[in-house]
């Protein structure tokens, strides 16, 4: 099959290749997925986790990304709840070889159904983005209708999903971004935007939640505008301090199969959106971890060029 591979932690993205690999089997509780949509973290090959397997052992060549939508091809022994044929759409495993191939192993539990009126480029675009916002918000962030909410790069993968979902919870929101992220920071449902090069961050004013994506100076600084009793929640590095009387978390994406389901649910429904800048096909995949510009939302590679 063909896939991307890196075998050199030090070269990053120089080292990327599309090449020839063996077609994986599947495990205990496992599936075999052909890949028709892939998305990607720019940053995961700085993960420990894309050179070695669970025990730390060196596991190159690695086949990067992790979000995925296709067909089930393949059960492994013991697998159920899914069946050769269905479409589905989840997360590849972190130690484990990824989505940006024509086919993955992926452990069942970390897949949901894929209704047939989504379209598998919005499919592969929502697990990441889509599971960060929601337990950001509701399992970290413990959002409640009528606090305030401020989300850094609203406009972007992750903080497009959070401002749309922070909104429908019935949270005041305070999308950040530049200058050119206004409009769509607004039109997801952000009531106010703090244009990050121009503006004042801190006339936001106290804050029950941020929900932080970029981290560095503007991260630490967001967390001086937690209220007491508020939460600072991050995804982009262990905060260095706790907000005064408040509370930061950092946190890891999980898997689970009940928020995909309900995050499907609301993109059938006309409830969510995600934001996808850009498609390639897999044969543009090495270009596509360089892009030559600033990228605005998610960006997908189109594994098959059909769905099948």
């Amino acid at each position: 099959m063909k896939a991307i591979t890196v075998t050199d932690p030090d070269a990053g993205t120089a080292g990327m290749r599309l090449t020839d690999r063996p077609e994986p089997t599947p495990a205990e509780n496992d599936v075999v997925v052909r890949v028709h949509a892939s998305g990607f973290t720019p940053g995961e090959l700085t993960w420990p986790a894309t050179w070695t397997d669970r025990a730390g052992r060196d596991r190159t060549p690695s086949i990067p990304g992790h979000e995925l939508a296709g067909v089930v091809t393949e059960l492994g022994y013991g697998t159920t709840g899914l069946g050769v044929g269905q479409r589905v759409f989840g997360l590849a495993d972190w130690t484990r070889d990824g989505t940006l191939a024509e086919y993955v192993a992926v452990e069942a539990r970390n897949l949901a159904p894929l209704p047939a009126d989504i379209d598998v480029v919005t499919a592969a675009s929502l697990p990441i983005s889509g599971l960060t916002a929601w337990q950001g918000l509701f399992e970290h962030g413990r959002l409640e209708a009528g606090q305030s909410v401020l989300v850094h790069g609203a406009a972007g993968g992750v903080g497009s999903v959070v401002t749309q979902l922070a909104r429908e919870a019935g949270a005041h929101v305070v999308g950040t971004g530049r200058t050119a992220d206004r409009a769509a920071a607004l039109d997801l449902g952000a009531h106010e935007f703090v244009d990050l090069g121009a503006d004042e961050l801190g006339a936001v004013g106290p804050v029950d939640l941020v929900l932080d994506v970029i981290g560095g100076e503007i991260g630490d600084r967001s967390i001086d505008l937690v209220r007491p009793g508020g939460t600072f929640v991050t995804v982009a590095e262990p905060p260095a301090r706790q907000p005064e009387r408040g509370r930061a978390v950092f946190f890891v994406v999980e898997v689970s199969r009940p928020q995909l389901t309900e995050l499907a649910r609301r993109v059938r429904e006309g409830r969510l959106r995600t934001r996808v800048a850009a498609v390639h096909p897999l044969t543009e995949a090495v270009e596509a971890f360089n892009p030559t510009g600033r990228v605005a939302g998610k960006t997908i590679i189109r594994v098959t060029p059909q769905e099948g």
